[in-house]
């Protein structure tokens, strides 16, 4: 019996990533029908370079008969545009993967609204703040939230739709088992049994300049709308802007400090009309009528920042646990980090030992930069060894 899947995995390699796939598939609906009609009938089709024709050429079956194995072995799905569960506004798309390598569970996407929350690799601690709070509100209204699994703004964004007991999806540059940015490896896994983890690249696939903007037509092609937070001039998420514009989906940003160059590019996005957000219910009305399911009773009526709103610190004294009269305190056993936790997750866990910290403390006291204090945070919540209090404090538990 013939494996389809070998055929779509030999199409893709042959005609490359952001290949026009929709012209492709009029031609010849059927991978192997495809590779039976041979190079002389790809030239009429006039649907392919004379590259991707010499690339079909050399590509072998076995080769993509491997990948399947190797999937199959590791218990990663293979999802292809003829499968129900290959995200239906992707493949509206003009050059939509031929297929998605995927750990966890892709069909998250077809039964909720999805939204694209993208961003700043080097985020402000403002930033990814409230980034962090608008996806936990998308998250508890029902979205699933789509970003790309990088440092700062991307994970935070998956990090707060976790934090709301909802769905997220990372879309990677890279394979599904490439060990590229291992600090968010935790964070991965977490991802994987709370939605999936997919990429249009074979899992071995190491990272190229040219996978993340490739990745970027994913992001925002899977999704109704995306949510621009921090973004310079050149930022690559303002890629997946103009890709989202292409598609004719929605265009969301955060307003930022008009006085920085780090927020220039989010704020032109305002300026020439994408809607600005103040809060999740910004994002979740446009969509209201069009998925019911969706609760906006759920989402945070606003942002906030730098303790706003949040009670004030307890002193060191009221911190510290009840004595019994006459029996000596004991100190609490301190619990040890699991072998693979990282660096940073290990200095944010020891400034914890003694009392809850605001983030800025956090910062202070452990010299990790902004844009990387979000992951080791969340890297610690998914192991269970500390949790978020009121006012963006945090304690070891």
């Amino acid at each position: 019996m013939v494996d389809k899947r070998v055929y779509w995995i030999w199409l893709q390699s042959g005609v490359g990533a952001g290949a026009a796939t929709d012209s492709l598939l009029a031609f010849c609906p059927s991978p192997v029908d495809f590779y039976f009609l041979g190079a002389d009938e790809w030239r009429i089709s006039g649907s392919l370079s004379y590259t991707q024709i010499k690339r079909l050429e050399n590509t072998k079956l076995d080769r993509a008969a491997a990948i399947v194995r190797q999937c199959d072995n590791n218990g990663w799905r293979i999802v292809t545009p003829d499968m129900s569960d290959y995200p239906q506004l992707l493949k509206k798309t003009r050059d939509f993967p031929l297929a998605l390598f995927v750990r966890g569970d892709i069909s998250c996407i077809n039964g909720s609204l999805p939204i694209a929350v993208v961003g700043s690799r080097s985020a402000s601690l403002y930033s990814m703040s409230i980034t962090s709070q608008l996806c936990e509100s998308l998250a508890r209204a029902g979205a699933t939230v789509v970003s790309g699994c990088a440092v700062g703004v991307d994970s935070a964004a998956h990090a707060g739709a976790l934090q709301g007991g909802g769905k997220t999806v990372a879309v990677l540059g890279c394979g599904i088992n490439f060990p590229y940015l291992m600090q968010n490896e935790a964070l991965r896994n977490e991802i994987s049994k709370n939605g999936a983890v997919i990429s249009e690249y074979p899992p071995d696939t190491p990272v190229t300049k040219s996978s993340f903007p490739a990745r970027n037509r994913i992001i925002s092609g899977m999704c109704r709308g995306t949510v621009i937070i921090q973004a310079g001039d050149k930022s690559g998420s303002l890629i997946t802007a103009h890709r989202a514009a292409e598609q004719g989906r929605d265009i969301f940003a955060v307003p930022g400090d008009v006085t920085s160059a780090d927020y220039t590019g989010v704020n032109k996005l305002i300026r020439d009309g994408a809607k600005p957000v103040f809060s999740a219910y910004d994002v979740l009305c446009e969509y209201a009528e069009l998925y019911p399911g969706i609760d906006i009773s759920k989402a945070r009526e606003g942002f906030v920042f730098n303790g706003a709103k949040a009670a004030s610190p307890a002193p060191a004294s009221a911190r510290q646990p009840a004595q019994t009269p006459g029996k000596p305190s004991e100190p609490p056993k301190k619990r040890q980090l699991p072998e693979g936790a990282g660096e940073d997750a290990a200095k944010v866990y020891e400034a914890l030992s003694e009392g809850s910290l605001h983030i800025d403390e956090i910062v202070r006291k452990t010299g990790i930069g902004t844009n990387k204090i979000f992951t080791a945070l969340t890297e610690l919540e998914i192991y269970g060894f500390i949790k978020l209090l009121e006012g963006k404090r945090y304690e070891q538990q």
